[in-house]
């Protein structure tokens, strides 16, 4: 059995050092490299969106761009806060209380996509309320642009070989290092092809084609929709973080448990933001 999953996987494990630059004692890894790449890209995304004033609502974008360019300092802290704290209270708390300094290894890897949506929503809320922006604005332009993160990030998780797939015979299975002989399903690969390529597109196409951005909230949770469906899927054919396993009887895991909310919270936004567009329309 072990023998022809071995043989089966044609995709071989790219040879590429987790370690992309070293400076004498500091080494500086594709981990967090796709961190500060996924940042910058989102953030000339954004700024492409706030200059076609075509895609708001009377052609009056709802922030500047020394907004964006100011709110790209406040994003990064709440991604790295709160992915790091997300990760450490849902997957690793026991780890952590045992080894303290372990907490802050973040170059290890070890970030939580819920942890780090939720440390930006209160990144944007605070920053929203400082400038007098439209909060449901800025979550739609950040819920726009993210998606190169999510890409960037599920790339490196592959580099690093670590968050695999189950064991499978598909042809395009992978034998990622420490896990000879065993064939898994590239499941980083998956997700960044799910949360950052398909994603990204129809979310494009909502904010280009079909003008989202003038109905403030709607593409937000279209995102946290479609994420939330991309998550789900691909944590049927994912290994489960080992330190829990599977939860609820042997199929449910964290990752499922943590998107079935935001599934519910994507399909209230876009709920409500077509109620709140009825009626803005109707007091015109």
């Amino acid at each position: 059995m072990t023998e022809t999953l071995y043989n089966l996987a044609i995709l071989p494990f790219p040879d590429i050092d987790p370690v992309a630059l070293s400076l004498g004692p500091i080494s500086v890894k594709w981990y967090g490299i796709s961190y500060v790449v996924g940042i910058l890209l989102g953030w000339a995304y954004a700024r492409k969106i706030v200059t076609t004033p075509r895609l708001w609502r009377n052609d009056k974008p709802a922030m500047t761009l020394n907004d964006i360019d100011d709110f790209v300092f406040w994003a990064a802290i709440g991604i790295v806060l709160g992915g790091r704290l997300g990760y450490i209270l849902f997957y690793d708390l026991d780890s952590v209380l045992a080894e303290p300094l372990r907490a802050i290894e973040i170059w290890n890897g070890g970030m939580s996509f819920h942890g780090g949506i939720t440390g930006t929503t209160i990144a944007m809320i605070l920053f929203a309320r400082r400038r007098g922006i439209r909060v449901w604005s800025l979550f739609d332009v950040v819920a726009t642009v993210c998606v190169t993160g999510l890409f960037m990030g599920r790339i490196a998780n592959f580099i690093n070989g670590e968050l695999w797939g189950k064991i499978t015979n598909v042809p395009w299975a992978v034998v990622f290092p420490g896990q000879e002989p065993f064939a898994r399903h590239p499941s980083q690969l998956y997700e960044a092809g799910l949360e950052g390529v398909v994603t990204g597109l129809i979310l494009a196409a909502l904010v280009f084609l079909r003008g989202s951005l003038k109905t403030p909230g709607f593409t937000a949770g279209a995102f946290v929709c479609l994420y939330a469906l991309s998550r789900i899927a691909v944590e049927f054919v994912r290994e489960p973080d080992k330190q829990l396993g599977y939860l609820a009887g042997g199929w449910l895991t964290m990752g499922m448990v943590l998107s079935l909310p935001m599934l519910l919270l994507g399909l209230w936004a876009m709920a409500r933001a077509r109620r709140a567009a009825g009626r803005e329309f109707a007091d015109a």
